[in-house]
């Protein structure tokens, strides 16, 4: 979906796309780390495997990666399973936090093919930001969980309007929505993982260009751009999804037995 990066040619960039040393943790969070990553890889693979991924807006990705530019994905936290699977091994770097689940979650995401700076709007965030701006300028594409680390949820943070304004790589936002789900509740962002062999819709909009010369009321104006769009194309996800979980897949008896009307009369 975007032009290949150059091979992985230097020690900094190489250290984005392997395992960070735990040696500033205890013995008892080493093996927790290694343990929960491995886990969550193995889930999202297994889950990943038997979902049917449909994209709508290809040609969005197609326009964003025109004229030697490279996309900037974004997109809501709570889809991060999704979002991993549908886009593996294509050198995406992204931000993940200098925390105890971050580096967990950086870890299952290197094993897709990702590379990740450490740093997040709370802590480290500056030095991950340039750190992205020289994997982009390298040929790596980028992507942001957008309201990530710790929300508030679906509230865009101006993270990947910098990264554009920088770069000048445009930002194509992207929304995903499995047709059956389950919701953990009790995270902040109640991330969505995808029963098995469910369909998930891949949702693209047309990419945000941000000008290198922008002031600060630029880029809140553009960070209130990319929010409508997110949320315009959450609108078009659960449109999709309640289409299609009205589609009834029972026979014809099922149908009738459980007094649900002809497929006929829907529209």
């Amino acid at each position: 979906m975007s032009r290949s990066p150059r091979a992985h040619s230097d020690e900094a960039t190489r250290a984005a796309f392997r395992f960070s040393d735990l040696s500033g943790y205890s013995y008892k969070k080493r093996l927790t780390i290694r343990a929960a990553s491995g886990l969550l890889t193995g889930l999202i693979r297994l889950l990943g495997s038997t979902i049917r991924y449909e994209f709508e807006g290809r040609e969005h990705l197609e326009a964003a990666a025109q004229n030697g530019r490279i996309p900037i994905y974004a997109f809501w936290h709570d889809s991060i399973a999704l979002a991993t699977y549908a886009f593996r091994g294509q050198s995406i770097v992204v931000m993940t936090s200098q925390s105890f689940d971050g580096e967990y979650i950086a870890r299952s995401i290197q094993r897709f093919g990702y590379g990740a700076t450490r740093g997040s709007s709370t802590r480290g965030g500056i030095g991950a930001l340039i750190e992205m701006i020289r994997l982009m300028r390298n040929g790596y594409p980028a992507a942001f969980t957008i309201d990530g680390p710790k929300g508030p949820r679906h509230v865009v943070k101006p993270g990947a309007i910098l990264l554009a304004k920088k770069t000048g790589h445009p930002i194509v936002p992207i929304a995903f929505v499995p047709s059956r789900s389950w919701s953990l509740t009790r995270s902040w962002d109640r991330t969505i993982a995808p029963k098995p062999f469910s369909r998930a819709r891949v949702v693209i909009a047309p990419p945000i260009t941000v000008d290198p010369n922008v002031d600060e009321a630029g880029v809140e104006a553009k960070v209130r751009e990319l929010q409508a769009s997110l949320d315009a194309l959450d609108q078009r996800c659960q449109e999709w999804r309640t289409a299609h979980n009205n589609r009834s897949w029972w026979p014809a008896w099922g149908r009738r037995r459980l007094g649900a009307p002809p497929l006929s009369s829907r529209p």
